[in-house]
């Protein structure tokens, strides 16, 4: 299945529209969403993934999301990517983006959050386990797990911008 991304470049401008599998082959610069999502007693999601997966088999993650479709902004990639892998639908606030190296090739990371109110219906080619977890807990967790080292890298600049709640709600 082809997945069609735009290429962009070191200011986040478009330059052309790829396929997504070349652009991580080619190391080229392409668009993801993804969101920190917490219940409305500031719990933060975490989730594990398949071990069938093609990517990161059976690591954990703190942020959903994937890649921009073609045209599409962030918000929405968030909002989309937010329906397609939990099966709910919320407002998503953006926070910050920036050009993250990434363990398989470059890409332009936006961090948005959401609070999910409910129950969440995760897909299982997506999701393999997941919990609510507080603040310390998700912490704790963040560098004793297997997560995904574009997590962790996310994480850090989460946690060090201003205005931010960074899992620590009050």
């Amino acid at each position: 299945m082809t997945e069609l991304v735009e290429r962009v470049d070191e200011q986040d401008r478009v330059l052309n529209v790829v396929d997504r599998g070349e652009a991580i082959r080619r190391g080229w610069l392409h668009r993801v969403a993804t969101v920190v999502c917490r219940d409305a007693e500031g719990r933060v999601l975490v989730h594990r993934r398949p071990e069938d997966t093609s990517r990161f088999p059976g690591q954990y993650n703190w942020l959903l999301g994937g890649a921009a479709e073609v045209g599409e902004s962030y918000e929405e990639a968030a909002a989309r990517e937010l329906a397609e892998e939990l099966g709910v639908r919320a407002t998503v606030r953006f926070v910050f983006k920036y050009l993250c190296r990434g363990a398989i090739s470059p890409y332009w990371m936006a961090v948005h959050e959401a609070v999910i109110a409910g129950d969440v219906t995760p897909d299982p080619s997506e999701i393999a386990w997941h919990d609510w977890l507080p603040e310390t807990d998700f912490r704790q967790a963040l560098w004793q797990w297997p997560f995904v080292p574009d997590s962790r890298e996310a994480f850090m600049k989460y946690a060090a911008l201003p205005g931010t709640r960074p899992p620590e709600l009050p």
